[in-house]
């Protein structure tokens, strides 16, 4: 039995970039003390949500991955507490600027990068201001398994969950900053997006952890719902709106591949007759 354990950390932050790094390795400890061996905080951590105006003044908060102290604080922890883990950052490449994401392994060196495939546009959410579109194609790592992450608008997409998949994914991880919506106080997009995860996790039989950010800044909520389910899209554990903490989940692996076997989508899969998802509209 191929059994490994995973967490997903669920916090609010604030302007104080050292106090978000610090509150994150405090959840980091705990889930590694726990047996968390990948452990997935949430989407850009080491601020607030900057993404929901337009300000040329927040492109400073970009740095490059091998000086970002959110990677940098990250590779420290992860080295000493031997975990892999997921780190997401406003990355400067130059004149280029990406919302990505440097996969730490346990001996706290970057694997490598990926830089989110997505962007949304929309009110609350202006990432197209800030970001590129990434440009390393979908990454799929070794670790414990082979892990595969998208970043926060990526989860809604079901082409990547499957592009993962093919490449080998045994878990998928997304780390997330979404909220209430400004233009729709009413529409309530947490039970959406945990649907659409769900539903990655079932149509490819895999387990998904997913992180997202609590509290509220500058009047935009976000609604927390972290949450990892198996394989078959069962919870394992969740959180709801407010809650500040780690989720754990230990997956028997080897389960995971039977099931996935039984159910046959891969061995059913006709990509001869899906050429049409690789043509403009």
């Amino acid at each position: 039995m191929a059994e490994i354990t995973v967490a997903a950390l669920q916090l609010a932050f604030t302007d104080d970039e050292a106090a978000n790094i610090a509150a994150v390795s405090d959840l980091v400890r705990e889930a590694a003390g726990k047996g968390a061996q990948v452990i997935l905080p949430p989407e850009l951590f080491e601020g607030p949500y900057f993404c929901r105006v337009e300000d040329e003044g927040l492109f400073v908060k970009a740095r490059p991955t091998a000086t970002h102290p959110a990677v940098t604080a990250m590779q420290t922890l992860a080295a000493e507490l031997k975990v892999s883990i997921p780190t997401s950052f406003f990355e400067a490449d130059g004149p280029h600027h990406y919302n990505s994401l440097a996969m730490i392994g346990p001996d706290g060196a970057v694997q490598g990068v990926y830089r989110k495939s997505h962007i949304p546009d929309g009110p609350g959410y202006e990432e197209k201001f800030y970001f590129r579109p990434g440009n390393t194609g979908f990454k799929v790592w070794d670790g414990p398994t082979k892990l595969g992450v998208g970043i926060c608008w990526d989860q809604w997409y079901p082409e990547i969950a499957r592009a993962m998949m093919l490449m080998g994914a045994e878990i998928l991880f997304y780390p997330t900053a979404i909220g209430t919506e400004p233009h729709d106080p009413s529409l309530d997009t947490s039970r959406l997006w945990r649907r659409a995860m769900i539903g990655h996790a079932v149509s490819n039989v895999v387990p998904v952890v997913a992180a997202n950010r609590i509290g509220t800044e500058h009047g935009q909520r976000f609604y927390g719902h972290s949450f990892i389910c198996d394989e078959r899209g069962d919870m394992l554990t969740e959180f709801g709106a407010e809650e500040t903490g780690v989720l754990i989940a230990t997956i028997d692996i080897d389960r995971v591949k039977r099931h996935r076997a039984a159910f046959g989508f891969f061995r059913d899969r006709r990509p001869d007759l899906y050429g049409r998802l690789t043509q403009d509209i």
